[in-house]
């Protein structure tokens, strides 16, 4: 291979290219895509979706590359009116993550329109200094004139520098987005390696995993009433990944839910997030999971520290 030619005497060196950097926010009514959309931009599944809603429970980073811009994204609990400790911890979360981005983009989901939740985000979102642009989401839903009125009317009631139109399923749109996003953020170094999908670890990523199947297969018969911990990640010595996890729930109710008759609902959960574990590490994953009660684990601050919350007072 030649090596690199030097500049010549009196030559100017080659300028390097101009990084940006920065942080978008998303955020939204629960349910309003911003996961999906978030895994379409990055271009991998760093969070996870469900047809349930507040499915994200804390702030998750995903990192994409679009030229000489690193965008890194944040994706934050859906923002509604609580009703317990919980609740309030992730709706804090959410505007916090806000507050702490370069961009906030504020996802609409088209067929819902202004919802009267929705009409709340967008009052409590002019205090949020930030720069912000409307994304409406799920755009293969709605006929092309409720999309011009509703971009019409969310733009009547809060100032935003842009309005896209996206679906986050079909990636309609999604292209203009990233280039309007790479050429607004700040210039600076970037922040994470390249190749570098999410800021998670991975055993929390993997709890996620784990708490994505759990709701998918358990639906409404135990919606908030359960947590995911990964206890222990071990390499093996023929490459393979051993993974112990423990789902905890508050009643002995739920338990016999989760294990399900002979087992069987406990296993269906393992075999499904077992499968996406191993695509994700890339190698075989033995996976072990254990139902626990833990009465009152919405209380306890270890566990709103392990998922990113702060416990609130009172």
């Amino acid at each position: 291979m030649n090596a690199a030619r030097e500049p010549a005497q009196g030559e100017p060196a080659a300028t390097p290219p101009i990084t940006r950097c920065g942080f978008v926010a998303l955020i939204g009514v629960p349910n309003a895509g911003k996961s999906t959309l978030m895994n379409r931009l990055v271009g991998a599944k760093v969070s996870i979706v469900t047809h349930k809603v507040q499915t994200t429970r804390a702030i998750i980073r995903g990192i994409a590359q679009h030229g000489a811009t690193q965008i890194v994204f944040v994706d934050t609990p859906g923002i509604f009116r609580p009703k317990r400790r919980l609740d309030e911890a992730m709706v804090t979360t959410a505007w916090g993550g806000a507050r702490d981005a370069d961009l906030v983009l504020c996802l609409i989901d088209a067929a819902r329109g202004l919802e009267d939740d929705v009409v709340a985000l967008l009052e409590a979102l002019k205090q949020v200094p930030q720069p912000r642009a409307l994304v409406i989401n799920k755009i293969d839903r709605v006929k092309r004139d409720q999309l011009l009125a509703l971009t019409a009317e969310a733009n009547a009631r809060v100032e935003f520098e842009q309005t896209f139109m996206v679906s986050a399923v079909t990636g309609d749109g999604c292209d203009d987005l990233m280039q309007w996003l790479a050429e607004r953020l700040p210039q600076g170094p970037f922040l994470y390696p390249e190749d570098e999908i999410s800021d998670l670890p991975v055993r929390q990523l993997a709890a996620e995993i784990t708490r994505e199947k759990l709701m998918l297969r358990l639906h409404e018969e135990i919606p908030y009433a359960s947590h995911v911990e990964t206890e222990a990640l071990e390499e093996q010595k023929d490459g393979s990944v051993k993974i112990s996890q423990v789902i905890y729930v508050e009643r002995d109710g739920h338990k016999k839910i989760v294990i399900g008759k002979g087992g069987a609902t406990i296993k269906a959960i393992s075999m499904a997030a077992r499968r996406e574990l191993a695509e994700l590490l890339e190698r075989p994953v033995h996976l072990f999971l254990f139902v626990k009660v833990r009465e009152g684990w919405a209380n306890d601050p270890e566990r709103y520290r392990m998922m990113g919350l702060e416990l609130p007072k009172g």
